[in-house]
Parts: C-alpha cells; sequence; structure tokens
C-alpha cells in the first residue's frame, strides 16, 4: 500500500534556530529519507522552497484568483512529502513517529493513496 507523508513546518520557529540547528535537522531528515530509499520503501520524495514562494489558486466568482504564499489561516505550511510503500497502517505510523523534523516543531501527516480509478471515495 502506498502511503503520502506530508511535512509541514512552522517556518518561524524553524528559522529562529541556529543555523547550525537548522542544518542537523536538515541533515537528520535527510538520512532518514536515505534509509527509506535503501530500504525500498520510499519510490519519491521531496522537500519544497519556503512557504513565500508558493502561490494559490483559487475560483471566485467564476474567475481565476492567484495570491502569493500558501492561503490558510495556519502557522505551518507544507515543508516537504515522501511517498513510502508500506506493508500496513502500523508500519508507516512507526516509521512517520522517527521522522527527525517533528524535534523542530514539525508535523507530518500520513494518508493512503486511493487504489484504482480517481473516483471520489
Amino acid at each position: 500500500m502506498q502511503y503520502t507523508c506530508l511535512i509541514y513546518l512552522d517556518e518561524k520557529k524553524f528559522y529562529a534556530l541556529s543555523k547550525d540547528e537548522q542544518n542537523q535537522i536538515h541533515k537528520e531528515c535527510g538520512q532518514w529519507h536515505e534509509e527509506l530509499v535503501k530500504a525500498g520503501k520510499s519510490p519519491r520524495g521531496s522537500a519544497l522552497q519556503p512557504g513565500s514562494t508558493a502561490r494559490t489558486f483559487r475560483m471566485q466568482d467564476g474567475k481565476v484568483i492567484m495570491t502569493d504564499g500558501p492561503f490558510a489561516e495556519t502557522k505551518e505550511v507544507l515543508g516537504g512529502f515522501d511517498t513510502l510503500e508500506c506493508e500496513s497502517l502500523d508500519e508507516v505510523l512507526e516509521i512517520a513517529a522517527k521522522f527527525p523534523g517533528l524535534k523542530a516543531g514539525g508535523a507530518m501527516e500520513v494518508r493512503p493513496h486511493i487504489d484504482g480509478s480517481c473516483e471520489a471515495v
């Protein structure tokens, strides 16, 4: 079964850390990901540029509206994702609980993929 792990971070909290602390978290997250790749658990994943580089599109009164940044009422922004191949929900939850970014105030949302068609569930 495939799961996508959405990685969120509180950019203010993360960037308030020293450069050494930020680099250590990045290093540990990279090691976490590489271990998953070597184990055949992660066919793809990626970090994302800061939220300030995002553009959000919505439809309003029949017109497409673009706003700068992630348009959400939250401190956390999507910082990256990882797609994992796991035998069970328990396995992916165990992996997610070990994500080093949690130590820096990050969060990880785990969602199973829909098997088959793109029809609504």
